[in-house]
């Protein structure tokens, strides 16, 4: 902090969330219109450009992460997406026409105090919600896909996207690389390094992770190939995912959680690593939490919005001064957080969404450079219109599927 800095807010950039659409373009686009209610519609108007700084373009792939948030019929699902631009506006500088770029899932202004400071998903200038303010006390940046919380942002699961601010949230890629080694730039595979980063995982210590979703899977790989933990645990309950991540991550320990209680994987752990591991990730969320049956009732009638098992398995779970980072997410209040083992245990302790553009020079570079290969994870590659379907199976664990990646133009390719 310099001498004169005296908490100013200082200056925040008018950026608009509403884009200008063109009914004369159709395109085809995924749409929340409920709990488990996914549409495709093929008659949604396209986005034009709508501020100077904004890039538009068409999607070659839009990435499926599972069951997102959502609030109102129609909301434009997909929050990780990439494409090849078709249009940019007089004042983007570093993007032009022809461009293969991915963009990133938080939305940021590039000038406000936050962003100076590399923290993008917390920009003062890309959310403009009521509810969150409310909520958190501040609002944090803006998503694309998920609810008015996070700003409403279209998400970019179409054959077409706008980007605004496009020097600051796209990334430029090889003209010919294959779009599924770069597509999770846009997320997951940021968001799988920040929980690294947050828990500030070093080169021998013992990594466990909750959780072998898509992000837990990334994050195992990351932390075994690129900072060389010495040992590397993923626990979750499904085998096909642990057996998926096996195939591809030998190194990694996998251990099935289903029908133990906490009790039993503390023991595992220990036997693994007599210690109790040095680094949590929570790689799980509040939406595939097993609840208890107290928990379950109290959510039921109002008293709590997210549940706490995984995060107080953790507390148990990880040794005394170690460190736990929250990546799966939750949004509100919960109860019997074990505080007092946190406390006592001498822990640490950090959560957030990730800032992508903070870490994709170093990540576009391992995957430059061959170190890391982050498609093994690719379970299912439909076109955009069997977008129900996916999310279904997704959502459901079905049909050994792990990570879904869309093709928003197959149909109309062959």
């Amino acid at each position: 902090m310099s001498g004169t800095d005296r908490g100013e807010v200082g200056d925040v950039p008018k950026v608009t969330i509403k884009y200008k659409e063109n009914p004369n373009k159709p395109m085809h686009a995924v749409e929340w219109h409920g709990k488990k209610n996914i549409k495709v519609n093929s008659k949604r108007p396209s986005p034009e450009i709508t501020d100077p700084v904004s890039g538009q373009g068409g999607n070659r792939g839009a990435c499926e992460g599972g069951a997102g948030a959502g609030e109102g019929g129609g909301l434009r699902a997909g929050h990780e997406f990439m494409g090849i631009v078709e249009e940019v506006g007089p004042e983007v500088k570093n993007i032009k026409k022809g461009d293969k770029v991915v963009a990133c899932f938080d939305v940021a202004c590039g000038k406000c105090w936050y962003c100076k400071r590399e923290c993008y998903s917390l920009c003062d200038a890309t959310n403009d919600s009521k509810e969150e303010k409310e909520l958190y006390g501040y609002r944090t940046g803006g998503f694309y896909g998920y609810s008015k919380v996070t700003g409403q942002w279209p998400g970019g699961q179409a054959q077409y996207a706008r980007v605004p601010i496009a020097d600051v949230n796209l990334l430029k890629i090889p003209s010919d690389a294959p779009d599924e080694k770069y597509v999770f730039l846009s997320d997951i595979l940021p968001t799988a390094w920040n929980g690294l980063e947050m828990g500030e995982a070093a080169e021998g210590e013992c990594v466990a992770i909750w959780g072998a979703g898509p992000v837990g899977q990334l994050c195992a790989m990351l932390a075994n190939k690129v900072r060389k933990c010495g040992k590397v645990i993923v626990i979750d309950q499904e085998q096909y995912r642990l057996d998926h991540l096996k195939k591809h991550c030998p190194e990694v320990e996998c251990v099935n959680r289903k029908g133990k209680d906490s009790k039993a994987i503390y023991e595992k752990l220990l036997e693994i690593w007599p210690r109790g591991p040095d680094v949590g990730v929570e790689m799980v969320g509040n939406h595939y939490v097993s609840s208890s049956l107290l928990q379950k009732v109290e959510q039921v009638v109002g008293a709590q919005q997210d549940p706490s098992e995984v995060l107080d398995e953790m507390i148990y779970c990880v040794r005394k001064g170690g460190r736990i980072s929250i990546v799966g997410v939750y949004v509100g209040f919960t109860n019997h957080y074990n505080i007092g083992a946190f406390m006592e245990k001498f822990m640490t302790m950090r959560g957030g969404q990730t800032p992508c553009q903070k870490f994709w020079p170093k990540l576009k570079g391992l995957i430059d450079e061959g170190k890391i290969d982050p498609t093994f994870i690719i379970t299912h590659k439909p076109p955009l219109e069997e977008a129900p379907h996916a999310y279904k199976i997704f959502d459901e664990k079905k049909d050994g599927c792990v990570k879904v990646v869309m093709k928003p133009w197959a149909k109309q390719e062959t």
